[in-house]
């Protein structure tokens, strides 16, 4: 009776997936199931190929009326998607199927068995872009509370306001100390100078700029004295 019901049941899948089903034996196939992606889907836009995942069925000889063996697997060099990982996730997948399995004892259930499998693959992937998008909208948020902090800038407090008060007070009593010292220093700097004496002019100097009477000419210098006035002496 249980072989009646695989061979039927076979029959009905083939008609269901007429491109997804492959024999393996007589008694057992494999089904590709398609899977769609959330539509919050992380994924760069060039990432357009859709997960797949390969159900392997095998019927025990009293199926129906146990449970059939199944496996899980992608297809061979199928790319990893960011989503899904047939090989952490395969365990998970299978424990999903095992109340499907339980209420289905004693039918064909392998149609059900798929359902219920890519119910929960897709479920699975919807919950990781659920979190991706909550990690994005996280930062977003923090980024702009960090960017509106600085234009709303910090509350005053009477402890902020004592704090701002005496870094004021230092700043400005060091201010005053450097113009102190700045004004010192020139003042220190004037003084240091050295003043420029006026030369004075010689008598000779004097006489021949036509200025002898109009200004005194050193005494002391005898060598300086006119020879005009050397003989005005003389004859006198």
């Amino acid at each position: 009776m249980g072989r009646e019901e695989q061979v039927e049941e076979r029959e009905v899948l083939d008609s269901i997936f007429p491109e997804e089903i492959t024999d393996i034996s007589d008694t057992a196939y494999r089904i590709s199931i398609n899977l769609e992606t959330p539509e919050n889907d992380a994924r760069d836009e060039e990432e357009t190929e859709q997960p797949v995942l390969i159900l392997q069925v095998s019927y025990p000889p009293e199926y129906p009326d146990v449970a059939p063996d199944l496996d899980i697997s992608s297809p061979p060099n199928a790319p990893k998607h960011p989503l899904l990982d047939i090989q952490e996730d395969r365990d998970r997948l299978l424990e999903a199927l095992q109340p499907t399995i339980e209420e289905n004892l004693g039918m064909a259930m392998v149609f059900t068995l798929v359902s219920t499998l890519k119910e929960s693959a897709e479920l699975l992937m919807a919950e990781r872009a659920n979190a991706v998008q909550a990690a994005k909208e996280m930062e977003a948020a923090k980024a702009e509370e960090e960017e509106n902090r600085k234009f709303q800038g910090t509350a005053v407090t009477p402890e902020t306001f004592l704090e701002w008060r005496e870094r004021f007070r230092k700043e400005m009593e060091e201010k005053e100390q450097r113009e102190r010292e700045e004004k010192e220093a020139d003042e220190k700097r004037a003084k240091k100078a050295p003043v420029k004496e006026e030369k004075k002019l010689t008598g000779k100097q004097l006489w021949e700029r036509g200025l002898a009477g109009k200004a005194d000419y050193d005494e002391d210098d005898e060598d300086a004295i006119p020879a005009a006035v050397e003989k005005m002496k003389i004859t006198a």
